[in-house]
């Protein structure tokens, strides 16, 4: 048996449902829609907690959320603690452009904080001049999130370049590429994993519930 189910990112209703039919030791939240469906409200995620639920947020609408509900909420990874200190900074740092439920909700686009952690790895590494940082990082956030790609913010940030010129820049950011949602949702689902106590007994047993997408990526068992 699982020690872990993952579901579709979570929408309005989705924690009151998971509570109801799978009884979870916790609940992680990473991912949620937000657009093609109402979000993942506050107060439901208010309400299993109440009834001695953990929830932990990591990653994307978790990380928002849990900074949003300090200190209810176990806010887990970088984003998270971004969100926390600056209270205003923008939902779309995190938004992505995804695939139906067919493709397992897989990403189209990029996340303007994993662009931008690898902007700045890439210059940290010598990779890149600091002025083509800047333009990078300008460029990405001046992008709807449904045409964040690496191509796409090369392509905005040099506009004068040759295809070969901007194709070798793409490579280079490629290579560097910082997927910091990712390792934030794993770092929250170590976080559950670490602190909820299993109970031994088989008939005892409470999973712990993740609320994700592109979850074979994320190196989950279903």
């Amino acid at each position: 048996m699982a020690d872990v189910i993952c579901l579709a990112p979570a929408v309005q209703g989705s924690i009151i449902a998971a509570v109801q039919r799978y009884d979870p030791a916790a609940i992680v939240i990473i991912d949620g829609a937000f657009q093609s469906e109402p979000a993942v409200r506050h107060k439901e995620i208010l309400w299993a907690i109440s009834q001695s639920i953990p929830v932990i947020g990591a990653a994307s609408m978790g990380a928002l959320r849990a900074a949003e509900l300090y200190p209810y909420m176990h806010g887990v990874g970088l984003i998270y603690r971004w969100y926390r200190r600056f209270a205003f900074l923008p939902d779309d740092a995190v938004a992505v452009l995804h695939g139906p439920r067919e493709v397992n909700f897989s990403p189209l686009t990029h996340a303007l904080v994993d662009l931008r952690m690898t902007i700045r790895s890439a210059l940290r590494r010598n990779l890149i001049s600091a002025d083509l940082s800047g333009k990078l990082e300008n460029a990405a956030r001046n992008l709807n999130f449904r045409e964040r790609t690496l191509s796409r913010m090369v392509r905005e940030a040099l506009p004068a370049a040759s295809d070969h010129g901007t194709e070798a820049c793409r490579q280079i950011l490629a290579e560097a590429f910082v997927q910091q949602k990712k390792r934030d949702a794993l770092s929250a689902l170590k976080f559950a994993r670490d602190r909820i106590v299993i109970p031994r007994k088989l008939e005892n047993f409470r999973m712990t519930v993740t609320f994700a997408q592109d979850l074979e990526d994320a190196g989950l068992t279903i």
